[in-house]
């Protein structure tokens, strides 16, 4: 597939989460098979106040192409001059976020909140379409509650407004990350644009890809929370829909491999203090279904140096 004049190889791309998909973990996942990454979202006003916070964030590397930058606001003409702003990093895609549930994001009128506008969201995309040379993305979600169910709508204006591709999160605002995710809105989604439509929601396992994207007829599928602790997820998407073969199970010694290479890398990247506090997070997801996880968890919690977590992993029987 390609957005725009992007393309796009494989099935499934990493999805934007907040203090997770960092450089160091999208790149991981990169290596692992996604086709595709979407960076942590960014403050559009941020950008424009000239945040130090804001501009790191949209740091890319070469490792993790095709990458897009996500950015969210609700002010057209504050969301062009960011993503003007951001063309400095030189992202293959810059995406528009409408769909964070998040108090501090939506219930200041950004995020999920602009589906409760259509014509806003339709203006947004439009500014941000106009003052950029890459191709622009929506994340949106399936409505803001019960009572205002617009993903199509929203999708359509979007679509015309000049967006290269929709992302569609199958629950409202309302329903956070519960219950189940809507694939039939997603499905409605597609049928009704021209544009790829990304499917999101729910995709845990290379069994669950293949099920959205036969029973949606979405172009991609994107995972967030199926990832955590669990980048080769990607490979095995790849392996069953790609070549009609389940990978085979990941053994415990990669796993421990993997959230070593992991964690070296973020420290890498954000340094020793930062990179162990977000390890621990991390690791916890790692250690997930491992024999004596719940002792793992709490050690993991505790950790404050690289070195600890190589002991930590001494400990563990392979």
């Amino acid at each position: 597939m390609k957005i725009g004049n992007v393309e796009i190889k494989g099935y499934a791309a990493l999805a934007p989460m907040a203090g997770v998909a960092d450089r160091a973990f999208r790149e991981l996942c990169v290596d692992f098979g996604a086709a595709y990454v979407v960076g942590e979202m960014v403050s559009s006003k941020g950008i424009t106040y000239d945040s130090k916070k804001s501009a790191e964030l949209l740091e890319l590397s070469d490792k993790e192409r095709p990458a897009a930058v996500q950015l969210f606001g609700n002010e057209p003409d504050v969301m062009a001059r960011a993503a003007e702003f951001s063309l400095k990093y030189k992202p293959d895609i810059i995406d528009i976020n409408m769909g964070c549930p998040a108090p501090k994001i939506a219930g200041n009128g950004s995020g999920a909140a602009l589906m409760k506008d259509p014509d806003l969201c339709g203006r947004i995309t439009s500014a941000v379409c106009s003052c950029v040379d890459v191709p622009v993305t929506v994340k949106i979600r399936k409505g803001w509650d019960k009572n205002s169910i617009n993903a199509v709508e929203v999708a359509k204006i979007c679509q015309q407004a000049g967006a290269a591709a929709v992302t569609v999160h199958g629950r409202t605002r309302e329903q956070q990350y519960m219950p189940s995710a809507d694939w039939d809105m997603i499905r409605q989604v597609k049928k009704a644009l021209t544009i790829p439509v990304i499917g999101n929601g729910d995709i845990n396992s290379a069994e669950d890809a293949a099920a959205m994207i036969e029973k949606t007829g979405c172009d991609l599928v994107m995972v967030g929370r199926g990832a955590l602790g669990n980048p080769w997820i990607f490979r095995e998407i790849n392996s069953l829909i790609g070549h009609d073969r389940p990978s085979l199970p990941v053994s415990a010694a990669e796993r421990i491999s993997v959230l070593l290479r992991h964690i070296q890398t973020l420290c890498e990247y954000k340094g020793e203090a930062i990179g162990m506090r977000e390890a621990r997070k991390h690791s916890a997801w790692y250690f997930k279904g491992m024999r004596d996880a719940a002792s793992l968890r709490r050690k993991a919690g505790t950790l404050t140096k690289f070195d600890d977590l190589i002991e930590l992993c001494k400990m563990i029987n392979v």
